[in-house]
């Protein structure tokens, strides 16, 4: 599910004027170091996963299988923590080039795929006679709908995991659906190509923020003003309408597991983990061991008491997620589980609000959803 599409930031700014000391563009420039940072370990996990899929789909069995689940789930720590940069039409959600769609869309159907408890084995695109290619998956993601996903993480971790009937656990897809079962010559082409095509989009993504790229190199250049509009935009879209709204308010209203975003893997905990600490990165300049000047700099010469409150406010935001019990899916039907989950989204539009107030601070006004 993608924010972007329905998804409106009004910028009215004034000229920032925070000193003389040079500290706005160096905030641009340490923003666009981390974002290629975090992209380089993303591809790099990515990458990862890649070889251990082609050795699961070479030799089939309940170990490889485990060795492609754990790749997966260690890919999804630096991808996810990377969603901060998204909300502004940047390289990963450009309207036109932006392949955000293919790497992580949700919610799915997962019969476009494969079979389903109830389903004829012969459903979707694997149960179907069409050659498995790269193109004819990119063709077919969100063909129809936009629970009609084909392609990315999610996709991927359906063709590990299965769908998840166990409540205190994932799914528990068995290795032999890749080795006896029916159609399992084209679910091992469909795994291999769409594990293909999730490194080439990160690539992709990775490439466009290189440094002397022309993205980084443009938004340096440019005013600091609207730099510094795209990067609170990301942080306040995520924190707000996305995180606590999309991903966390819709399933916690509706009770329904298929609203949670990794629901084969039981780890949409650790994507809500992750995205508010991708949050936190950007607030900080800081991506692993490349940390410089970040907007908390910049706010701490305006105004220290604002800079602590946010800082507070986002630890809080953090505390208040690693509260929530797993698996995310029993944490929103279970009495105790709901009134953490409730606590984490109040913690999370606290944390929009003070985003929205470092921007008027800033010269910056947004029109958060």
């Amino acid at each position: 599910m993608r924010l972007n599409r329905n998804f409106t930031v009004i910028f009215v700014g004034t000229a920032l004027a925070c000193g003389g000391d040079d500290l706005e563009p160096k905030v641009v420039t340490q923003y666009s170091a981390i974002v290629e940072a975090n992209y380089a370990d993303a591809l790099a996990k990515a990458t990862a996963l890649d070889v251990a899929i082609k050795a699961f789909t070479a030799a089939p069995s309940a170990a490889t299988l485990a060795a492609a689940k754990t790749a997966w789930n260690a890919a999804r720590t630096p991808y996810v923590q990377s969603e901060a940069y998204r909300f502004y039409d940047g390289p990963i959600d450009d309207a036109v080039t932006g392949p955000e769609g293919r790497i992580n869309a949700w919610p799915m159907d997962e019969v476009f795929i494969d079979y389903v408890a109830g389903s004829s084995v012969s459903a979707g695109i694997i149960g179907g006679t069409e050659p498995i290619t790269r193109a004819l998956l990119v063709s077919k993601n969100e063909q129809g709908g936009e629970k009609n996903i084909a392609t990315g993480f999610h996709a991927i971790e359906f063709l590990l995991w299965g769908q998840d009937f166990d409540v205190a656990g994932p799914g528990q897809r068995p290795f032999t659906d890749y080795t006896t079962e029916l159609n399992a010559a084209r679910r091992k082409t469909y795994l291999e190509t769409v594990s293909a095509l999730l490194v080439a989009d990160l690539t992709q993504v990775h490439d466009a923020w290189a440094p002397g790229a022309a993205y980084p190199t443009a938004l340096s250049a440019g005013s600091t003003n609207d730099a510094l509009q795209k990067i609170l935009t990301g942080m306040g879209s995520l924190s707000g309408a996305e995180l606590s709204g999309e991903r966390m308010t819709v399933a916690l209203d509706n009770r329904d597991q298929e609203d949670e975003h990794s629901c084969f893997s039981d780890t949409t905990h650790l994507d809500i983990l992750n995205d508010a600490i991708s949050v936190q990165n950007v607030w900080f300049g800081k991506y692993g061991s490349n940390d410089g000047p970040g907007i908390d700099e910049l706010v701490t010469a305006k105004d220290a008491d604002l800079s602590a409150r946010v800082t507070a406010s986002m630890a809080a935001s953090i505390t208040a997620i690693q509260a929530i019990p797993a698996p995310f899916d029993q944490a929103i039907v279970s009495e105790a589980g709901r009134v953490k989950v409730k606590a984490a989204i109040d913690a999370l539009k606290a944390e929009t609000n003070l985003i929205a107030e470092v921007a008027t601070t800033l010269g910056v006004t947004l029109n958060l959803e």
